[in-house]
């Protein structure tokens, strides 16, 4: 028996944008990829438009702005793909401005008329109605889909896996070549979502979790592509409510008092504690998760999503606990006066080791990560802009 799959195609336009245009577009769109995409995975593809969507303005957009939009959608349908066509630009991670942009791991697309649109100086102004423009967004979709069916770029120009660029002279639809026909075969049939309704707290970590290992891979590349503990440094809120209290904290006699004759196992204990808590208030408070509104439905690429981002967060949590305890340790040893200890009465025992120093910066840089977690003062659209949910080119 064919697999079925669901597709969803949602139009996000801007308040200057032609709406019925755009909805005949995303119709024809659909039915020029339907049959090449059916006939090279050997399953049956449904595309269903969704209710269309304002933006506010028409100032470009990051694909990960369309994401909770999307991911609400996917839940409701349910769908196993969304595709979103949108008339504002889109810019990548990078800051390119691109036509498409995929993501693997939360099995969505964004594809923007404006670029396709674009000419050089002296040609003449495309439309969505011109040949060109026509065939080239198809041939894009079916770029987009190979890789949310986990096929990367091929070596042969005549294979739509190709690198994508913008060919003014295609007048039909470009095709998947043979050995991609070969590898969306075997994906595709991997694609049908498994989904969980109105599932309670122990079902949903359930849930998630069997998700995480039917598709570990999915849920580490965003992870290794965000460079996750460094995170923080693109958060200034984070860190600098994280540093903050430090500079105070370190030339305070009570904290040296504390440290010092604090056991290690409670110092580790500490922090350990400390670490996951600032990982779960921040991804709970800050509504990270997807969907954010309606949580009835969660498809299995969701769960992949959110689980990416809470290994994401946890491993930003450690990043910041490392970077405040280096700085510490660095003003132990080198800005603070060595002799200042012997004079504070509170101490009983003014000799300090190093293994002191490390274990009173493990205590600061606990303080610090808490600090950090409860006034950061994180916009969760920041957050999920800085993760690699998508890739960085078509």
């Amino acid at each position: 028996m064919k697999p079925r799959i669901h597709v969803g195609l949602m139009v996000a336009y801007s308040p200057a944008a032609d709406t019925n245009a755009l909805h005949a577009f995303a119709e024809r769109l659909m039915e020029d990829v339907r049959e090449e995409i059916s006939d090279a995975t050997g399953a049956i593809w449904e595309f269903h438009i969704e209710d269309p969507t304002q933006l506010e303005n028409d100032n470009a957009r990051r694909p990960s702005d369309f994401l909770d939009e999307a991911s609400l959608r996917m839940a409701e349908g349910p769908f196993d793909i969304v595709v979103v066509i949108t008339d504002v630009s889109l810019a990548s991670r990078r800051r390119n401005v691109v036509a498409g942009l995929v993501s693997p791991v939360g099995r969505m697309a964004v594809i923007s008329t404006r670029k396709l649109l674009v000419t050089p100086r002296g040609k003449p102004v495309r439309t969505l109605e011109s040949e060109a423009v026509r065939w080239n967004v198809a041939s894009l979709l079916l770029h987009l889909m190979g890789h949310i069916l986990g096929v990367g770029h091929a070596r042969d120009r005549g294979d739509v896996m190709a690198p994508y660029a913008f060919d003014e002279d295609l007048d039909t639809l470009r095709r998947y070549g043979e050995r991609t026909r070969e590898k969306l075969q075997r994906t595709s049939r991997r694609i049908p979502d498994t989904t969980l309704t109105c599932g309670n707290a122990i079902q949903m970590i359930g849930f998630h979790l069997l998700s995480v290992m039917r598709h570990p891979g999915h849920t580490l590349l965003p992870v290794i592509r965000n460079r996750a503990p460094l995170l923080p440094l693109a958060l200034p809120g984070l860190a600098t409510a994280a540093v903050a209290p430090m500079f105070i904290l370190v030339f305070t006699a009570e904290i040296w008092d504390v440290g010092l004759n604090m056991p290690d196992r409670v110092a580790g204990l500490y922090a350990l504690v400390s670490i996951l808590a600032a990982t779960w208030y921040l991804t709970s408070v800050q509504n990270l998760f997807f969907p954010r509104n309606e949580k009835r439905v969660v498809t299995e690429h969701i769960a992949i999503v959110n689980s990416a981002i809470l290994l994401t967060m946890l491993l930003a949590m450690i990043g910041l606990f490392v970077m405040v305890g280096l700085l510490t340790i660095w003003i132990e040893i080198y800005v603070f006066p060595p002799r200042l200890i012997q004079e504070w009465p509170t101490l009983e025992d003014p000799e300090v080791t190093l293994w002191d120093k490390i274990r009173l910066a493990i205590f600061i840089s606990t303080v610090g990560v808490t600090t950090g977690a409860l006034a950061g003062g994180l916009e969760s659209r920041t957050v999920i802009r800085h993760l690699a949910l998508f890739l960085d080119e078509p």
